[in-house]
């Protein structure tokens, strides 16, 4: 507890956009997010005043993190599982704690634990042998992987990648969805619309909330799906879960326990962001109206372009002038091709014509005049 405002401190391990956004939603709950950061350049670093250095794998530097904290939790997955559990043993509050987290970070443990609930996902095997399956397939690192990375298309004479990973089918999908759903100790759930999200190189590049055309029936079966979920895992703060749409219906195919990209969009286009909501859910407090505020909105990550052409700042000043409306996020990064560097919103009452605004801001901050 801080003793000067009397109001809890969360401790967030990670220092990247994720904490850099919480912490935007910290300020009006009163709160300073302390956060865990390797550099003092990463995004959250640069705008949080409670800034501790140390590595998410150094659990010296995760225990001196935790000392004050009310809550600790996380904007990324890569802790230690043993560190998390020495951080519950020696009294501090972790959300999610390791039962939940494991099934994040252990691709194989996820797949069996989601068959065991019988929640549907895609065929899959702990080895090669899912050839049976017809080729090609998808192969996936069984940690570690995020935005594409540790996922690969194999066909029948491909290399297989050094690292462990289990096998899944191809599957042929409609779309894909996603849920996001908060949990907090006292058992409150309060889950968001469902969303598609668009992919490019394994990488979200486009959400569209409330997806496009869902048939109610399949929107409300996504959100229970979620909410057992985290029942079930026992999930505390953010749980978000991404979907296959297929002819045959619904297909679980990741897991997240944190913010998530698919749920950028609610800064703007929900009564309650998904960073707020987090923070609620972790501290136990009532959660929040999960509403949208305008019949559609659309969130496009901003990517880094090739070097070149006008200033991000000139870009900035383009943007704003042509679209008033339009809500920018950078997120304190260099600029790299191909780098997610920001996002941006769009809200309207037309889905075409807001998915439009967004895709031309997103195009333009990373091309500019080029």
């Amino acid at each position: 507890m801080d003793t000067r405002t009397g109001l809890p401190v969360v401790g967030m391990v990670g220092g990247g956009q994720l904490a850099r956004m919480t912490h935007q939603a910290a300020i009006s709950l009163g709160q300073s997010l302390r956060i865990l950061a390797i550099e003092p350049d990463d995004g959250a670093a640069l705008v949080a005043p409670d800034v501790r250095i140390g590595h998410h794998t150094d659990l010296d530097a995760l225990r001196a993190f935790a000392d004050g904290c009310d809550v600790v939790t996380f904007d990324h997955e890569h802790v230690p599982l043993e560190h998390v559990k020495a951080l519950v043993a020696d009294g501090y509050t972790v959300a999610p704690g390791p039962g939940p987290l494991r099934y994040v970070q252990d691709k194989r443990a996820m797949r069996e634990r989601l068959g065991a609930l019988g929640v549907p996902v895609p065929r899959w095997a702990p080895t090669i042998d899912a050839a049976a399956f017809g080729w090609p397939v998808v192969v996936k690192a069984v940690r570690g992987g995020y935005d594409g990375r540790g996922v690969w298309f194999v066909d029948r004479d491909d290399p297989l990648p050094e690292v462990e990973f289990i096998v899944e089918e191809r599957v042929p999908l409609r779309r894909e969805l996603a849920v996001l759903v908060a949990r907090s100790p006292f058992g409150q759930v309060a889950v968001y619309p469902v969303v598609e999200t668009v992919q490019l190189g394994g990488i979200c590049v486009e959400v569209l909330a409330p997806a496009p055309d869902l048939d109610p029936a399949r929107a409300v079966e996504a959100q229970r799906l979620a909410i057992g979920l985290a029942d079930e895992l026992g999930v505390i703060g953010l749980l978000a879960v991404e979907l296959f749409e297929t002819g045959a219906g619904l297909l679980v195919n990741e897991l997240a326990m944190r913010p998530h990209n698919s749920g950028h969009w609610t800064i703007e286009g929900a009564r309650t962001s998904q960073f707020e909501q987090h923070l609620r859910a972790v501290l136990d407090y009532p959660l929040g109206d999960t509403g949208l505020t305008a019949p559609a909105v659309v969130m496009a990550n901003v990517l880094g372009g090739e070097p070149g052409g006008m200033s991000i700042d000139e870009r900035l000043h383009h943007l704003f002038a042509s679209d008033p409306g339009v809500k920018v996020h950078f997120y304190g990064k260099q600029v790299r091709p191909g780098r997610k560097i920001g996002h941006v919103t769009a809200l309207g009452d037309d889905m075409a014509a807001v998915r439009e605004r967004a895709r031309r801001a997103a195009a333009w901050l990373r091309e500019g005049g080029r």
